[in-house]
């Protein structure tokens, strides 16, 4: 059964989402939460998981940040507020989150993302039998290498096929370091667009941003995969995840549309090239005209990774 999950950047493009047709919804608030298109209080989490469940489609609330002792302590509150407003499940990338799980016999289900760390099936399996529910597939792995990771998968794996790929994550606070140095009053959200560039190499656009969790750096494109879908899909990679951080409001809509057509297609075996060209562009056309697109890692060679 294919899972499309997306990210949410407010109640609207919740309800619009929904219409659209993708099965999760995926958001939470950024003191527990990494990288997310938006922050939302408590009410509004409940709203949206009230708002969710009666179009019948199912919440996952990021709970993936690194839990340092000031948010530990916080944290098991937080867990019970999800479990008292029937979240399906949340995002976990501290093992900590996991123990307090365990010691609060709390009965949110979970879905471990280690981020780079989760890179072949002993992995997955190996938090699958410690409760997890899923888990989310390092954004490095070429599908080379996915094709023999899901002959021994025993839980769902998620993979990226749309949006921004984080490549580095530093709880130091690297702008504000380079600020204090240059002696400069700057904003260090995700809202300026900033970005770092190699050297002698202008064309490059890696973004940037600082948060209360450290310092968040992006690949130089965004990640399309739809024209892959069919090999994930033959691969048993069922579990799609949009990523709409950089890539906002009606636009991620219609991106959300067109992955849900492409589902659609592939489970009536209507899928054609003439389709995926034409689904293709529509997602270019939707996508920032300021940001790449490609393929990501997913056609690199194994044997050149060092």
């Amino acid at each position: 059964m294919i899972e499309i999950r997306a990210t949410v950047e407010s109640l609207e493009q919740a309800q619009a989402l929904l219409a659209a047709g993708v099965d999760s919804l995926y958001f939470g608030e950024d003191v527990f939460g990494l990288r997310l298109p938006a922050t939302f209080s408590y009410e509004e989490i409940q709203t949206l998981v009230a708002l969710t469940h009666q179009q019948g489609k199912q919440v996952i609330v990021a709970v993936n940040g690194i839990m340092h002792p000031e948010k530990m302590r916080l944290l098991p509150a937080y867990l019970e507020f999800l479990s008292s407003i029937q979240v399906d499940r949340i995002l976990v990338g501290d093992p900590g989150v996991v123990h307090l799980l365990r010691e609060n016999n709390c009965d949110l289900p979970y879905i471990y993302a280690g981020e780079t760390m989760v890179t072949n099936s002993r992995q997955f399996n190996f938090w699958g039998k410690r409760g997890a529910v899923g888990g989310v597939l390092a954004r490095e792995v070429p599908f080379e290498e996915m094709v023999t990771l899901a002959k021994n998968l025993e839980i769902p794996a998620e993979v990226l096929v749309y949006g921004a790929t984080c490549i580095h994550h530093s709880k130091r606070p690297l702008l504000e370091n380079y600020y204090q140095y240059k002696q400069l009053l700057e904003a260090k959200t995700r809202e300026r667009n900033l970005f770092l560039s190699e050297p002698k190499k202008a064309e490059t656009h890696y973004s940037i941003y600082e948060d209360s969790h450290g310092t968040h750096i992006f690949a130089d494109n965004d990640v399309n995969l739809l024209p892959e879908l069919p090999q994930l899909v033959a691969n048993q990679y069922q579990t799609w995840k949009l990523e709409g951080l950089y890539t906002r409001g009606a636009a991620f809509v219609t991106i959300a549309e067109v992955f849900v057509a492409a589902k659609a297609a592939l489970i009536a075996g209507t899928w054609s090239e003439a389709l995926a060209t034409e689904l293709n562009k529509k997602i270019q056309q939707a996508h920032p005209v300021e940001r790449g697109l490609d393929s990501g890692f997913f056609y690199l060679d194994p044997t050149t990774i060092r």
